[in-house]
C-alpha cells in the first residue's frame, strides 16, 4: 500500500515537475512592430524578464534589443528601415510639428491612429524575415504563445492561427473604449471615461452626453471603416497559407490575457474581466547613478530643480520661438535650476540656471531629491514615473490619451495642466511656484505614490507569472467571457428588453380590448333597455 501511494505521488511529482520545466523553457513569438520609443519601455522590461526567466523569445522588433544583451534565448527579426509614421501624420493632416496637435479634435486622433497602423502593420509584413515566419512549411511546436501588442496591429494575430497558438497582447495605452466589446464586458460610459477625452469618472450631463457620443463613434468607425482595411491587409498577407484569413474582429475576442500599462490610482475604477491584467509601472526599475555633470548640477539646486522633458515625439527644438523665449525668460526668473531635454544643445546662451541635453534618464533624475517639479506631456510613462517618485507635475497634454492622464492627476490633487497655446509668462511663474511652494501637491502625490507602489506582486513578474499561466493551461480558455459568443442583440439584453416591451404593450392592449368590450357590451345592454 506505502509502495503505490509512494509511487502516485512520484508520478504526479514527475507530472508536475514537467509542467514546470514546460513553462520555464516556452518558445514565444513576440510582435512588437509598431515603431514608437516610448513603447518598447515597456515591451524591454517584459521580454527582459521573460529571458531572465529562462524563455526563448523570437521578437519581430521594430528597434533593436542588441543594447540588452539578451543571449542565445534571444532572436530578433528587425525591421527596416524604421518607418517614419509621423511623416505620415503631418501630411495627412498638414501641421509642420507636433506642436500643433493640440489643435485636432477626437476624430482627427481616431484617424491619427487608423493612418500609422495600416501604414506600419504593412510595412512590418512586407520584410523579408517576417515573409519567411508567414511562409514557414514547419509550424507544430514551434511556439508555444503569441505575444503581441494591443496598438492597431491586429493583422499580426493571424499569426497564432498559423502556428495554433494562444495569444497574449500587451497595452501600452493602459486602459481603452473598444477592450469592452474585445473581452466581453460592458464598459458605462456615464462614469467611464473615453481615452481620449479630458474628462475624469465625475462626469456632468452633457460630459456623460459628448463622452457617449465618442465612444459610440469609435464603436461604428471601428466596426465600418477601420476593421474592413486592417481585415484587407491580414487576407492581403495570409491568405496563401490559412484556409481562411479569420475577421479582426473575431481574432481580437481569441485573445487570453490583456497586459495593460495602467494600476490604481492612476485609472478611474470600471468594470473588469480576469484576464485583464493591470501591470503598470513595469519599465520602472531602482535609480541608477546619474551622469557626473548632471550629478553635480542636481546635488547643487539648493532651492530644488526643475525637470523638463516633453517624451520622445514633441521635441522642445521644434518649439515656436515665441513660446520658447517665454519658458527661457520664466526659468531665467527662478531660484531652483532647470534640467531641460532638448533636442538641439547648440541653442544659444542659456540662463545659468538651465541645463538642456538631447537625452536624459529621465527616471533616475525623477528619483533625484531635490527634484521639485517635473513638466510633462502627461504620457502615461511618464506620468507612471512622476507619480512612483512623488514629483508634483505641470501637465501640458498634446494628444490622446495625454489630456485623461492629466486631468486624473489634476483631480487628484497632485499636477496642474496648461493649454499649450494658451501658456503665458504670468500663468507658467505661477503654476511652477504653486508646485513648488504649496506643500499640498507634495502631499497628495506622496499619498498616491504610496498606493501606486502597494502591490502583492511586482509588475514585471506579474506579468510573466500571467504569460505562463496561460501557457500552462493551453490559452486558459476558462478565463474567456461567455459574453463574446452572444450576438450584439443578445450582448446588450436588446432581445430581452424587447420582449419586456413587447409584453407590457401587449398586456397594454389586451386592457384596452378588454375595456372597449366592457364598454361596448355596456353600451348594447343600456340600448337594449332603451328599447
Amino acid at each position: 500500500m506505502k509502495f503505490r501511494l509512494s509511487l502516485t505521488f512520484v508520478c504526479c511529482l514527475l507530472s508536475a515537475l514537467s509542467e514546470i520545466k514546460l513553462v520555464s523553457s516556452a518558445k514565444i513569438l513576440a510582435v512588437y512592430a509598431f515603431p514608437g520609443k516610448s513603447h518598447y519601455m515597456m515591451h524591454t522590461a517584459l521580454i527582459r524578464e521573460l529571458i531572465e526567466n529562462g524563455h526563448q523569445v523570437t521578437m519581430i522588433a521594430a528597434f533593436s534589443l542588441e543594447s540588452q544583451r539578451l543571449g542565445s534565448n534571444y532572436t530578433e527579426l528587425l525591421i527596416e528601415p524604421v518607418y517614419d509614421f509621423w511623416h505620415d501624420v503631418k501630411l495627412n493632416f498638414g501641421v509642420e510639428h507636433l506642436f500643433d496637435l493640440t489643435q485636432m479634435t477626437n476624430y482627427d486622433f481616431l484617424k491619427m491612429l487608423e493612418i500609422i497602423g495600416l501604414k506600419t502593420t504593412e510595412h512590418a509584413l512586407k520584410q523579408p524575415k517576417v515573409q519567411q515566419l508567414i511562409h514557414a512549411k514547419e509550424t507544430e511546436g514551434v511556439f508555444d504563445l503569441l505575444l503581441a501588442e494591443q496598438f492597431y496591429q491586429e493583422a499580426f494575430l493571424a499569426l497564432s492561427y498559423k502556428y495554433n497558438i494562444p495569444i497574449v497582447t500587451t497595452s501600452t495605452l493602459g486602459y481603452e473604449n473598444h477592450m469592452s466589446q474585445m473581452m466581453g464586458l460592458i464598459s458605462p460610459w456615464s462614469f467611464v471615461p473615453h481615452g481620449f477625452m479630458p474628462f475624469t469618472d465625475r462626469m456632468s450631463f452633457m460630459e456623460r452626453l459628448r463622452n457617449t457620443y465618442v465612444s459610440l463613434y469609435e464603436d461604428f468607425d471601428r466596426l465600418l471603416n477601420y476593421f474592413p482595411k486592417m481585415d484587407a491587409i491580414a487576407t492581403k498577407y495570409f491568405n496563401t497559407v490559412l484556409a481562411e484569413v479569420p475577421k479582426v474582429r473575431h481574432m481580437e475576442t481569441q485573445i487570453s490575457v490583456m497586459l495593460l500599462n495602467s494600476h490604481a490610482p492612476l485609472t478611474t475604477s470600471r468594470p473588469t474581466v480576469d484576464s485583464m491584467v493591470p501591470v503598470g509601472g513595469m519599465h520602472i526599475y531602482p535609480p541608477k547613478q546619474l551622469p557626473r555633470d548632471m550629478q553635480s548640477f542636481l546635488d547643487g539646486a539648493t532651492d530644488g530643480a526643475i525637470f523638463f522633458s516633453l517624451g520622445n515625439n514633441v521635441q522642445s527644438k521644434e518649439m515656436p520661438p515665441e513660446m520658447l523665449r517665454l519658458f527661457l525668460k520664466v526659468f531665467g526668473s527662478l531660484k531652483q535650476r532647470v534640467l531641460w531635454k532638448f533636442e538641439d544643445e547648440s541653442i544659444g546662451q542659456l540662463p545659468a540656471n538651465i541645463m538642456i541635453r538631447k537625452w536624459l534618464p529621465q527616471a533616475d533624475i525623477l528619483a533625484h531629491p531635490n527634484v521639485k517639479v517635473f513638466i510633462t506631456h502627461g504620457g502615461l510613462f511618464g506620468t507612471q514615473e512622476g507619480v512612483h517618485y512623488a514629483v508634483p507635475m505641470l501637465g501640458i497634454p498634446f494628444y490622446c490619451d495625454q489630456h485623461l492622464n492629466m486631468n486624473k492627476a489634476v483631480l487628484g490633487g497632485y499636477a496642474i495642466s496648461l493649454h499649450f497655446q494658451s501658456i503665458t509668462e504670468q500663468l507658467l511663474t505661477h503654476s511652477l511656484l504653486q508646485l513648488i511652494h504649496n506643500v499640498t501637491y507634495k502631499e497628495n502625490i506622496q499619498r498616491v505614490s504610496r498606493i501606486f507602489r502597494d502591490r502583492p506582486l511586482e509588475p514585471r513578474k506579474n506579468a510573466v507569472y500571467w504569460i505562463e499561466y496561460v501557457i500552462r493551461h493551453k490559452g486558459a480558455p476558462h478565463m474567456r467571457s461567455a459574453g463574446l459568443d452572444l450576438t450584439w442583440y443578445q450582448f446588450y439584453l436588446l432581445d430581452v428588453i424587447a420582449f419586456v416591451a413587447a409584453t407590457i404593450v401587449g398586456v397594454f392592449l389586451l386592457i384596452s380590448f378588454a375595456l372597449r368590450l366592457l364598454r361596448s357590451h355596456k353600451q348594447n345592454q343600456q340600448k337594449e333597455k332603451a328599447n
